[in-house]
């Protein structure tokens, strides 16, 4: 009857060969099929620790420098089940704030999670090669805005809430909750955003009714197009059922759904504008954005929002020096925000009333300009709105 012996006593008959047979050790290694390495390494652990030492032992390294510290993995861990929306980008974030070092790769963390079951690993979607990040070049220049429900009363009745974005920023300018998105108070909270954070160049909304008229029958202004006609902004629509086009604003929508509505309820619509505010607040100035490369929305707005030195100290006489020429006039903005110029009026904003402020005439447009900022560019028609070639006439600027 044929035996298999073990490994160990394979061993153990190897190294008898050498001890008291007197072989060779690459003669002994020959037998076996083994390398002469193997048959010295059980030499010298027989001889340590005798035949116990024979045994098979872990492959296990003695260290791996990659591998996650435990006091790491234990605080990131924590976070996470604190946090669950947070990812390993914001997880590694938030491990450098606390001085953690060294400190674990986005790799080693997504690792982490998924062995202790925080993540189920699923196929994700590749990014194009074309894709790129569209943002303004400045805060104010663009604000993205929309109405979502989703606020509570434990009454049963729902609010909603007129948001804002700054699209240079990501800075949420507008978070104000109504009973009803009816004209009057979603125009409310607009104005308190506008003497809040500045009047922006532009804003962009899609058809809603309390946006705009597009759609109706009477095509008469809302109060909204009001507003924006009277500050100087200009006022852009989407496209019907295209929401990618407010795509800013509809993910701060998905992080105002997660993070703060829930499924909680709030006793009253004035608590829940203080618990919404917040929120805000924590949203604005120390929530990390990872699109902003982890800085707060607050520090691109304020920062980039704020003027340089040599541009506050910049006296408007020496701009005004250089606007020479046939090209160049000045006009004082009336107490409505309107200008007259080439026969047209347009709005550069009821803010500006009593400002001189600089126009240059082209062929084609009207560009007006406050100091070294352009305010505004109006297509240049004439009276029957018909566009009109620039014709030569002496300056007017004021002394």
């Amino acid at each position: 009857m044929l035996l298999e012996i073990s490994k160990m006593e394979q061993r153990y008959e190897a190294v008898l060969g050498v001890v008291r047979d007197g072989r060779t050790v690459q003669e002994v290694a020959d037998a076996f099929g083994v390398t002469r390495q193997s048959v010295s390494n059980w030499l010298r652990r027989y001889e340590e620790g005798g035949l116990e030492a024979l045994a098979d032992r872990s492959h296990r390294p003695r260290s791996c420098p990659h591998q996650i510290r435990p006091v790491a993995e234990a605080a990131m861990l924590e976070m996470r089940r604190l946090h669950p929306s947070w990812g390993p980008v914001r997880l590694r974030h938030e491990l450098d704030r606390k001085g953690v070092d060294p400190l674990p790769s986005k790799a080693g963390i997504y690792r982490s999670l998924v062995r202790h079951g925080l993540i189920v690993p699923k196929a994700q979607r590749k990014r194009l090669p074309t894709y790129k990040r569209w943002e303004r070049g400045r805060p104010n220049e663009l604000w993205q805005m929309d109405v979502v429900g989703g606020i509570l009363l434990e009454d049963g009745t729902t609010g909603k809430v007129l948001t804002g974005v700054d699209d240079h920023s990501r800075f949420c300018v507008s978070a104000g909750i109504v009973l009803r998105a009816s004209m009057r108070p979603i125009c409310a909270h607009f104005m308190a955003a506008l003497e809040r954070h500045g009047v922006p160049e532009e804003v962009l909304t899609d058809n809603g009714k309390v946006f705009t008229n597009r759609f109706g029958f009477n095509q008469s202004e809302v109060l909204f197009d009001r507003i924006c006609r009277e500050n100087g902004i200009t006022h852009i629509l989407t496209a019907p059922r295209s929401p990618t086009t407010t795509g800013k604003v509809e993910r701060f929508h998905r992080s105002l759904r997660q993070e703060f509505l829930g499924s909680q309820t709030f006793p009253t619509l004035e608590l829940a504008q203080k618990a919404l505010d917040a929120w805000v607040r924590e949203y604005n100035f120390d929530r990390p954005h990872q699109s902003l490369k982890m800085a707060t929305p607050a520090e691109r707005f304020l920062i980039d929002h704020s003027p340089t030195a040599p541009e506050v100290a910049l006296d408007r006489r020496a701009v005004t020096d250089e606007r020479t020429g046939d090209d160049w006039v000045t006009r004082k903005v009336a107490s409505t925000g309107v200008i007259s110029l080439a026969w047209q009026v347009f709005s550069v904003g009821k803010h500006r009333a009593g400002e001189l402020v600089d126009v240059r005439v082209t062929d084609d447009l009207l560009e007006v300009w406050s100091g070294n900022e352009l305010i505004k560019t109006q297509l240049r028609t004439t009276k029957g709105g018909v566009r009109k070639k620039r014709a030569q006439r002496p300056s007017s600027r004021a002394k």
